[in-house]
């Protein structure tokens, strides 16, 4: 059985991972899950937040055993954390994730996508520093596909995305590459489109690419799947 370490993407938080830890607790496994800085129960300033320390805020958490799992934008922040200190996993599971393309950062790489699905729906701070998600665009984005009861709730705990750390390239090098990785595709995603998911998770071994017929929150719509896929990777890994 495996230690599983769940990073939660944009806006969201450890509680996004509600329905999955119990999910992969059912299949033996070890599931935890953190809040990023300036997240949930963060109390890391916006101003302060950083990709270097998302990185070190996963380094803390991780042993050589254990399995990081990122969702979405926390694709980046994981392999900041391999780039750094690939011995401290056992490896990276990249969920509707973005893959890091070296020298390049997050916000450039959704801007290479095929097509563009939250320029309109998001809108910036004052101060310019961080982005929220408009009330209008939530369900549609994130929970279009999930049980009622779970945009309220989610929305209640949605919060202000620094932008800095979105906005900072990540370099990578053989470091990086010498962890080992795996991709779960969500195909009915309307956050980030399925075409690009499969391309960046396209220079990933065969056998450690799967995919979910999901939207973009599966660990809400489809926590048992979900658990189930990441255990059979988890012996691939």
């Amino acid at each position: 059985m495996a230690d599983f370490l769940l990073i939660h993407g944009s806006c969201h938080g450890a509680w996004c991972w509600r329905d999955l830890i119990p999910a992969l607790e059912n299949f033996g496994h070890t599931a935890r899950a953190i809040d990023m800085p300036s997240h949930g129960a963060d109390p890391t300033p916006i101003a302060e937040v950083t990709l270097d320390g998302c990185r070190d805020a996963i380094l803390a958490a991780s042993t050589p055993d254990t399995i990081i799992v990122g969702h979405s934008w926390g694709g980046y922040p994981i392999s900041a954390a391999a780039e750094a200190q690939p011995r401290a996993m056992r490896a990276l599971v990249y969920l509707s994730a973005y893959v890091p393309q070296d020298g390049v950062s997050m916000v450039e790489m959704r801007r290479r996508g095929p097509s563009q699905t939250i320029a309109d729906a998001v809108e910036k701070s004052a101060d310019g520093l961080s982005y929220t998600v408009r009330p209008e665009h939530v369900k549609e984005l994130f929970y279009h596909d999930c049980a009622p009861e779970i945009t309220p709730f989610a929305f209640a705990r949605l919060c202000p995305q620094a932008i800095r750390p979105q906005d900072t390239p990540l370099a990578l090098s053989e470091r990086y590459q010498s962890v080992t990785r795996a991709y779960i595709a969500t195909s009915d995603d309307h956050t980030v489109p399925f075409a690009y998911q499969k391309k960046m998770g396209s220079e990933i071994r065969t056998d450690l690419q799967h995919t979910i017929d999901s939207g973009h929150s599966s660990f809400f719509s489809h926590p048992d799947q979900l658990a189930r896929t990441l255990t059979d990777l988890e012996k691939r890994l």
